[in-house]
C-alpha cells in the first residue's frame, strides 16, 4: 500500500486477530481488530496492487472472508462508480 495514495480504497476482513507485526507485512494499511476477524483497510492504486495484498494473505495462510470496496472513495473516478 501506499500512504496518501490515490485510488480506491477497500476494506479486507481475515478470519483471526493479527497481531502488530503484520503491519510491516501490509504497509499502509490500517489494522483493525474485533471478534476473531481483522479488518485491513486501505488505498489500492489498481486491480494488481489489490490483488498483490490476496496473494501476500494467502502466502501467509491467512483465511480471507471479504474484500469490500468502500463506496464513494475512488479518488480516481468521481462519477461515483464503485468496483464490483
Amino acid at each position: 500500500m501506499i500512504s496518501n495514495a490515490v485510488g480506491q480504497r477497500y476494506e479486507i476482513v481475515v478470519r483471526g486477530r493479527l497481531s502488530e507485526r503484520y503491519g510491516a507485512a501490509f504497509d499502509g494499511t490500517t489494522l483493525q481488530s474485533r471478534a476473531g476477524e481483522t479488518t485491513l483497510s486501505g488505498a489500492f492504486l489498481d486491480q494488481s496492487h489489490l490483488y498483490g495484498l490476496i496473494n501476500r494473505l494467502r502466502d501467509l495462510g491467512i483465511e480471507l472472508i471479504s474484500v469490500r470496496a468502500d463506496a464513494g472513495e475512488d479518488e480516481n473516478d468521481n462519477r461515483g462508480h464503485t468496483a464490483r
